[in-house]
């Protein structure tokens, strides 16, 4: 593998923009805003919509949605119906 080709991983901020919860890890965020963290070191801050701690899936609170009858409704108007076996 040829050296300098990966981009440096250093600490950073993401922060949830609904409910302000913060979580620091590494990642190769190259952001002109920063912030200090609890510890004092200063690091760059990536605001997400939806982090892991908000996520619908990981929550509990995500639907399924039935799309057969979609499907089945789109072939009938386009006339595409699937070869049966």
């Amino acid at each position: 593998m040829r050296h300098g080709t990966r981009p440096a991983s250093r600490p950073a901020v993401f922060r949830d923009r609904a409910a302000g919860f913060p979580f620091l890890t590494r990642s190769t965020l190259d952001s002109g805003r920063t912030v200090e963290w609890e510890d004092g070191t200063t690091c760059p801050v990536a605001d997400v919509e939806i982090p892991s701690a908000s996520h619908p899936f990981r929550t509990g609170t995500a639907r399924v949605l039935h799309t057969a009858g979609r499907v089945e409704r789109f072939e009938r108007r386009s006339g595409t119906a699937p070869a049966r076996r």
